[in-house]
């Protein structure tokens, strides 16, 4: 039963645990934020439910940043009083230097910065090239075995990749990814929504959506000061354009730009989570208006954003992190 005040939880993938419907990235935001402020943020997610922390160690590839947002996050939840059976955790494995570094090796490192010594789950990254999906499978059932998380997810690969990764874990016993954390938006929606994912999702496979607002575009910062996500296609300006139209289909619904881009994600069906990045209070709290938002008009929502798909035609259905539609 649901707590008053409190999100609703969904399973993330058939056989994934339950996560709240919002979860918090770590990317850009603890390390922008007061302490007392990041505190008070953590205390009140936590008062909602939304008790899922999406934390990297931002060290690798494109995102070899060096930041302190996942030490900051891990005293931020200590002296919010957090016991660590009180969250989720959400990590990273970077494919970025595989099989050259080891995974198993780099977690532990992440988790000590943060302050412990297991996630509840793991998100397998991004990567270029050739990647041995059956190697990442079995270094993962490793990881599992050894207690540092129980369920794993991979963060946009393409839905063929991913389908091998399934079928070689079950052929061989192995714990198979229950989730793909992609990009997802009113404006990019060819890879979640494409035929190839669509299989998946219909055989279990959970979403978590990320970066739902284009890193603060959708809600109106048109034009982002700090490093932001990539744009596969090169659609971003497309996206910049079309905001006044977002804004007028928000204003219709009494609604904020950011929890129309929110609320649309949660529409999909097979979406367990959806990660928002968050640096004030106030913008965790317009996100929870989402919910309200998808109660009153979750059906007129897909129709009312029809004209927003912006990676339509650029972006393949089958494509993976970067890539582009011939």
């Amino acid at each position: 039963m649901e707590v008053a005040g409190q999100v609703p939880r969904r399973r993330l993938g058939a056989a994934g645990p339950e996560v709240p419907v919002f979860g918090l990235g770590s990317w850009n935001t603890w390390d922008r934020m007061e302490t007392g402020a990041a505190v008070e943020l953590v205390r009140a997610a936590v008062d909602h439910g939304v008790n899922l922390f999406d934390v990297a160690h931002y060290n690798f590839g494109p995102h070899a940043e060096n930041a302190r947002t996942d030490v900051i996050f891990g005293q931020v939840a200590a002296e919010a009083g957090l016991r660590r059976e009180d969250y989720l955790l959400c990590g990273k494995l970077w494919l970025w230097d595989y099989p050259a570094s080891s995974l198993s090796d780099a977690l532990k490192v992440a988790l000590g910065r943060v302050g412990t010594d297991r996630a509840d789950m793991v998100v397998a990254g991004d990567f270029f090239g050739e990647l041995d999906v059956r190697r990442v499978v079995a270094d993962v059932a490793e990881m599992v075995a050894a207690g540092l998380f129980t369920s794993w997810g991979v963060n946009n690969w393409s839905a063929a990749d991913l389908r091998l990764a399934i079928g070689f874990a079950r052929a061989e016993g192995l714990v198979p990814p229950s989730f793909a954390q992609l990009k997802y938006s009113v404006a990019r929606r060819s890879v979640p929504e494409g035929e190839p994912y669509g299989g998946l999702f219909a055989d279990g496979l959970g979403l978590q959506a990320s970066d739902v607002l284009e890193g603060g575009i959708l809600a109106g910062k048109l034009n982002p000061e700090r490093k932001i996500g990539a744009d596969p296609g090169g659609i971003r300006e497309r996206i910049r354009d079309s905001f006044p139209a977002l804004k007028r289909v928000a204003d219709g619904f009494g609604a904020t730009p950011a929890q129309v881009a929110v609320a649309y994600c949660l529409t999909h069906p097979a979406t367990a989570s959806v990660l928002v990045g968050v640096s004030r209070r106030e913008q965790f709290d317009d996100n929870l208006g989402a919910l309200d938002l998808l109660a009153r008009h979750g059906d007129e929502l897909r129709a009312a954003v029809a004209d927003l798909w912006a990676d339509r035609d650029v972006v393949a259905p089958d494509a993976s992190w970067g890539t582009e539609a011939p």
